[in-house]
């Protein structure tokens, strides 16, 4: 049975959400809603479904099950809530809101009305941190001890400063929120979770109100430490994750793949995983659990808490003390 879902807001993220799901083969794309006519009509024209007049409309189409939601972060909980109370699904794009309070409120607004809340950290899903975790589950890489990542981009000349995307008030935090956090989130997936955030975070080319670099230092829950730069100031694109054990290291970079280290072999040998489609993936996810098949690996718990790992390290940089994650989530 394949999951007739309403995508909501017409961003450019909507449509690497549609593109995916016309991959998968596990929804239909029935309805569309953006508070703009031209696009909601050019995204319905472009995917073959009918433009909304109203997100109402929408939430009353008992033949719509779920809501594929990209719209700006502070909305997340006014138009989940009011999903949810309908009776539809959620896939919500992270991060879960640009508050604890809201990303709480939402999570049980889901929960009370029986609904799926799901969230898209598809960095996660990529088949090279899919391999690393077998192996570190499989106690090859011994005692986890340290990581380091980078997630970087060039929008030098690129941004909008009316986007809700580049200003403080819609994406607390800059660069860390928007992207930094699909690397804190791969960070506790292959280390543990994390207990404390040290963080700094400065405006350096871009215009605007927003940091365009920031570093965070890690404190996992089981002993280890891992550093986190995320920059939206950078030459170009570029994506690193080295996960350092007793027994082995891995060493991932966007250029070279994935490299893996072995204290008993002392080689460093290239890994070959299958390419693999993470944003299609998670979706495929998300209709299973909408069928009753499966769970979501990045629900509103999970996802809340991910959301407090950033916000203790916005929190850190404002305050200058290291800021435990529990206190994010009191």
């Amino acid at each position: 049975m394949t999951v007739r879902v309403a995508c909501l807001g017409m961003g450019w993220w909507s449509d690497v959400l549609a593109d995916a799901i016309k991959k998968t083969n596990t929804m239909t794309i029935a309805a569309c809603y953006s508070r703009s006519p031209d696009k909601r009509n050019a995204f319905a024209k472009k995917y073959g479904c009918k433009p909304a007049d109203s997100y109402e409309e929408i939430l009353r189409d008992k033949s719509v099950q779920a809501i594929i939601n990209t719209t700006p972060n502070a909305t997340h909980l006014e138009t989940t809530r009011a999903a949810a109370a309908a009776g539809k699904h959620v896939f919500l794009d992270k991060p879960i809101a640009n508050t604890i309070a809201d990303a709480r409120a939402l999570t049980k607004a889901c929960r009370d009305a029986k609904v799926i809340l799901a969230l898209g950290y598809q960095r996660r899903r990529e088949s090279h941190f899919r391999f690393v975790k077998k192996q570190i589950q499989e106690g090859k890489f011994g005692k986890l001890v340290n990581a380091e990542a980078n997630i970087s981009r060039d929008r030098l000349g690129k941004i909008d400063l009316n986007s809700w995307r580049y200003q403080a008030q819609g994406m607390p935090g800059g660069v860390m929120l928007q992207i930094g956090i699909h690397y804190t989130d791969v960070l506790e997936y292959l280390m543990g979770p994390i207990k404390a955030v040290s963080g700094r975070f400065v405006q350096l080319v871009l215009p605007g109100d927003n940091p365009d670099v920031a570093s965070l230092i890690l404190e996992h829950e089981n002993g280890a430490q891992s550093t986190l730069n995320a920059s939206y100031a950078s030459a170009g694109e570029y994506y690193l994750m080295n996960i350092y054990g007793k027994e082995a290291t891995a060493f991932y970079d966007l250029h070279q793949g994935l490299r893996i280290f072995n204290r008993s072999s002392n080689k460093v040998e290239a890994v070959s995983t299958p390419k693999n489609d993470a944003i299609a993936d998670e979706l495929d996810e998300f209709a299973a659990a909408v069928r009753g098949e499966a769970e979501p690996e990045m629900d509103g718990e999970r996802s809340t808490r991910s959301l407090a790992v950033i916000l203790a390290g916005i929190r850190s940089a404002k305050e200058g003390r290291r800021v435990e994650v529990s206190e994010v989530l009191k």
